[in-house]
């Protein structure tokens, strides 16, 4: 695997990597059972540890909810889904020929497969070489303070508490199909509706609002 020798990392186990790239899809049309989602599950632990110390070591002036905030931006699927690009991990990516997935759903692929990259990295080789490949493909936007996402729904939440106000989300309307659901969530302030928002899961939908609530909290609508 070139992604390997890029990094000059001998595998001691060639075939978890190929696992960490097995989408469902494919696994299923040839009867593999397995895929890269156990894989994901320990990345996306691996990565938060990581990317943690980092900011902790970092930023020692920040916070518990400045550091939670500002790890988001980096761990979020927007962040993974650029790391991905930019290292070419998506190349290696193995889809069912039937799989008729959403464009959406394809970017939400690419982002996995960094976190399942990781994971089979930490049982192949450790934290010590995880943490150098991290160095290299994530550590370096940090440093660079790079922006992928805004969480708007931490800082609306601080700024109801500040304000004793009472924050809460309503779903206002589910719609489309299972593999491509569309949610409209409301931002509801003291049991007034301060803003809808749209996207393609309940926490999207939810950023959404919260952008649109805390614009009208602060006059800038």
């Amino acid at each position: 695997m070139k992604l390997l020798e890029n990094f000059s990392i001998e595998p001691n186990d060639t075939h978890i990597y190929d696992l960490a790239f097995l989408h469902e899809s494919y696994s299923n049309e040839q009867s593999i059972d397995e895929c890269y989602e156990r894989l994901e599950f320990l990345g996306d632990a691996v990565l938060d540890l990581v990317v943690s110390e980092f900011l902790y070591k970092m930023n020692p002036d920040l916070n518990e909810g400045e550091l939670t905030r500002m790890r988001a931006n980096f761990v979020c699927k927007q962040a993974l889904h650029a790391y991905s690009l930019e290292w070419g991990l998506d190349e290696y990516i193995k889809l069912g020929v039937g799989a008729e997935l959403t464009r959406r759903e394809v970017d939400s692929v690419v982002a996995d497969v960094f976190e399942s990259f990781i994971g089979a990295l930490y049982l192949d080789q450790g934290m010590v070489v995880v943490k150098d490949f991290l160095s290299k493909t994530v550590l370096p936007h940090i440093e660079n303070g790079e922006i992928f996402f805004h969480d708007y729904k931490s800082e609306l939440n601080q700024l109801c508490d500040q304000e004793d106000l009472v924050l809460s989300y309503v779903l206002v309307q589910e719609e489309g199909e299972p593999h491509n659901k569309k949610f409209t969530m409301a931002a509801m302030i003291n049991g007034e509706n301060y803003g809808n928002g749209i996207g393609g899961s309940k926490k999207e939908a939810q950023q959404k609002s919260a952008k649109v609530a805390l614009n009208k909290l602060k006059g800038t609508d």
